[in-house]
């Protein structure tokens, strides 16, 4: 999150654009991407932010808000030199966004598009400076998992890292199958297009790629479809042949499919420096003439801060059902002019509205600071008014009503018997209506009055609210879960993944894992984030057994598992899902593993707050 890789730099913000989030007045628009929209904002001292409101889409997503939440907290621990911190959020809003220092800097993308590839010295920079953020954004635990050219910022001073860990919230919900692109094909590592573990080797493939196309202007595995480039990048080896000399140790080892041959991040700053014919230090000549310029060019452009609105004149309202008002001034009828009518004088408005040319009050005209301000709205007391309670003495006759001789008593006001009955009639339908609304559908069953239909017989009414559809299944076979790793749910397809907060899989936030413990030798497949259910053999699994089995645990040992075992998970997301175990690892495998096979009904039941 930051500049925006667009010619005009700032864009002026449209009429569907939120004026302020959270408290800040945005200026501009930076720019738009798969998981939302940037903004131009500034803090109370006129320091620049950027602002990222995350896409209604998303954001509607029970799953992506839970690990939105999570990435968000993450990334607030990160504090690097070569990064664009955190300094606000708001994950749990309508719409959820945060803010991160703005940095004043075209993106790798965008400087390479406009002026081309950048010399030895630049890229040699470049890499040491993504390195020393991507050794602070691991050590918060977080794999960044989309680095790409439009991700790396260019500063003055060094590179800056953005959207650390955001992608990992977006990959976890169903919209990423939906249309919904988060990842860039080009810049993945072997293991994320063919559905492996993540893992901060990732990052390291990542920034091979990013190195070789700030040093060649182009992809080392080309372009074309998604699936083309996703094939070569695990299948076939990378174009180098445009690579200069200098950086080709380095990048070759960076782009290794296998993670385990691919450099520490502090082997990549040691073949970096060993590279350069002078020691690496970054400063303001880092970058090419063109691309500082064009550094300059957005800083004379960036907006001010948005003025706020001028205070409008005081226009008292008619609202006489709020307060009194004092009578509006009378002024002299229009005189008519050549040719024309004298308008006819308009009719008294009635009580509570507005005449015709009376406006509301303005809102209040204080500033509107950056920070959002409490407001404590002013109440407005009523006297409370006490009924005389009519009390009559035991035993006690009232004289009749006083009248004046020759005038008959004034007739005894008529009860509404009418309306109290009527009331009463309309209550009972009323109460009957809602009492069968609570007792169970038996219109299926014999002795059941029906209607044509589906109707009660008689009313011509529903028998009962729509049933919403179940969700269809979905299917993934001869998935390998490595130990101490789990599954999300909501990712499509399930991913193998590590624990990001480090906590152990076992007490995270798992839909389903498997842990190991090699002191103690034991195995256990469970869940952290729901329930599970081992199915005995009379029971097939299936949307409906999973919903009726009630036998619940958090987790279940290796040895009551045989292959073929059922078991039926539900997560506090909504989704169910069934495991059919299919073995494990053997003794003479170099990694422990077991393989389940799953189907997934995603978002089958309400989401659990428990």
């Amino acid at each position: 999150m930051g500049s925006a890789p667009s010619a005009g730099f700032f864009q002026p913000l449209a009429a569907d654009d939120p004026a302020i989030v959270g408290g800040y007045r945005l200026t501009a628009v930076l720019g738009a991407g798969g998981m939302g929209k940037v903004y131009l904002s500034y803090t109370p001292g006129g320091r620049p932010i950027a602002i990222k409101v995350i896409r209604a889409e998303f954001s509607e997503d029970p799953e992506f808000r839970r690990r939105f939440q999570q990435e968000v907290r993450a990334a607030e621990r990160v504090q690097g030199l070569y990064t664009a911190p955190v300094i606000d959020s708001d994950t749990e809003g309508s719409q959820p966004w945060l803010a991160t220092a703005y940095v004043p800097g075209p993106s790798l993308s965008h400087a390479v598009g406009l002026h081309g590839a950048l010399p030895v010295r630049s890229v040699l920079l470049l890499m040491v400076g993504v390195a020393e953020a991507l050794t602070v954004i691991h050590g918060a635990g977080i794999v960044h998992r989309d680095l790409k050219p439009a991700n790396v910022l260019l500063a003055s001073d060094g590179p800056r890292v953005i959207d650390f860990g955001i992608a990992r919230a977006a990959d976890s919900t169903a919209l990423t199958s939906t249309g919904v692109s988060v990842g860039t094909p080009a810049f993945m590592a072997p293991e994320q297009a063919s559905v492996g573990t993540i893992t901060p080797a990732t990052d390291i493939f990542a920034l091979g790629q990013i190195a070789a196309y700030a040093a060649t202007g182009s992809s080392v595995y080309g372009d074309g479809p998604s699936h083309a480039v996703l094939y070569r990048i695990v299948h076939e080896s990378p174009d180098l042949s445009g690579l200069p000399d200098e950086l080709r140790p380095v990048v070759t080892r960076c782009l290794s499919r296998d993670p385990a041959g691919r450099p520490t991040l502090t082997e990549i700053i040691e073949l970096c420096q060993a590279a350069s014919a002078e020691p690496l230090r970054q400063g303001e000549d880092w970058l090419p003439r063109a691309v500082a310029g064009s550094l300059t060019e957005r800083l004379q452009q960036l907006p001010a801060p948005a003025p706020t609105p001028p205070p409008q004149p005081y226009t008292p309202t008619a609202l006489a059902s709020e307060q009194p008002q004092a009578a509006p001034t009378q002024t002299a009828p229009p005189k008519a002019g050549p040719g024309q009518a004298v308008p006819a004088p308009s009719a008294p408005s009635a009580p509570g509205t507005v005449p015709p040319g009376y406006r509301t009050p303005p809102p209040s005209a204080q500033p509107s600071y950056a920070y959002p301000q409490p407001s404590y709205p002013q109440s407005s007391y009523q006297q409370p008014t006490y009924s005389q309670p009519n009390y009559t003495a035991p035993g006690y006759n009232p004289p009749p009503p006083f009248h004046t001789q020759g005038f008959a008593p004034p007739a005894p006001r008529r009860k509404r018997t009418g309306l109290i009955v009527t009331g009463v009639v309309v209550g009972s339908f009323i109460g009957l209506a809602v009492l069968g609304s609570l007792l169970p559908d038996n219109s299926g069953k014999d002795g059941g009055a029906k209607g044509s239909g589906g109707a009660t017989a008689g009313t011509g009414a529903p028998s009962g609210a729509q049933k919403r559809p179940d969700p269809q299944p979905v299917s993934y076979k001869g998935i390998d879960v490595p130990e101490d790793h789990q599954l999300m749910f909501a990712d499509n397809p399930p991913r193998p993944a590590e624990e990001p907060t480090g906590a152990g899989v076992s007490y995270g936030d798992a839909d389903l894992y498997y842990y190991r413990d090699s002191l103690f030798g034991e195995e256990r497949f469970g869940t952290a984030n729901g329930k599970l259910v081992l199915l005995n053999n009379s029971e097939k699994g299936s949307l409906e057994t999973c919903r009726a089995v009630t036998r619940f645990t958090e987790k279940i040992g290796m040895d009551q598992l045989t292959d073929g075992s059922q078991v039926c998970m539900l997560s506090k997301a909504g989704h169910i899902a069934l495991a059919t175990f299919r073995g494990k690892s053997g003794a003479k495998d170099a990694s422990r593993y077991i393989t389940v096979d799953l189907t997934i009904w995603r978002n089958a039941e309400a989401p659990s707050k428990d």
